[in-house]
């Protein structure tokens, strides 16, 4: 599920045109857009506390065969939410090891992949800051 919710519609919208039998489904809970509570904890593991609120949209299916899909994601797209429950109502059917295989596997590499390019770039730029004591007569 957090594949899905950090790929973005575009990539998913390519898979979804990629397959050879495109599923039927019904909502179960359209694309809905709300808010959610985001929680922090000071150095993070002391006391809970509210951070403040983020936009979300969730989106349940069920397809044709039964089985039923969430998505949840970060954001005001509906399209993404519903392409996510899609893939995860599929990851619960026969064709479950292609789904993972051809979709969710390359599309977690890519995002391990821009993490490790995030983190060069940001490890290039750190500064170490030191406290050296001035030598004044």
């Amino acid at each position: 599920m957090g594949v899905l919710a950090r790929a973005g519609s575009v990539p998913l919208e390519r898979s979804y045109a990629g397959l050879t039998c495109k599923p039927d489904y019904d909502f179960l809970r359209p694309p809905e857009v709300g808010m959610v509570m985001v929680q922090g904890r000071a150095d993070g593991n002391g006391k809970r506390f509210n951070l403040g609120e983020m936009t979300m949209t969730r989106c349940t299916v069920k397809l044709a065969d039964g089985a039923v899909g969430h998505g949840y994601v970060a954001g005001r797209d509906k399209r993404h939410a519903e392409l996510a429950a899609v893939f995860d109502a599929l990851l619960q059917t026969d064709i479950q090891s292609r789904i993972m295989n051809e979709i969710i596997r390359p599309l977690a590499e890519a995002q391990k992949q821009r993490r490790s390019e995030k983190a060069e770039k940001t490890a290039a730029t750190r500064v170490n800051f030191f406290t050296m004591v001035r030598g004044e007569d």
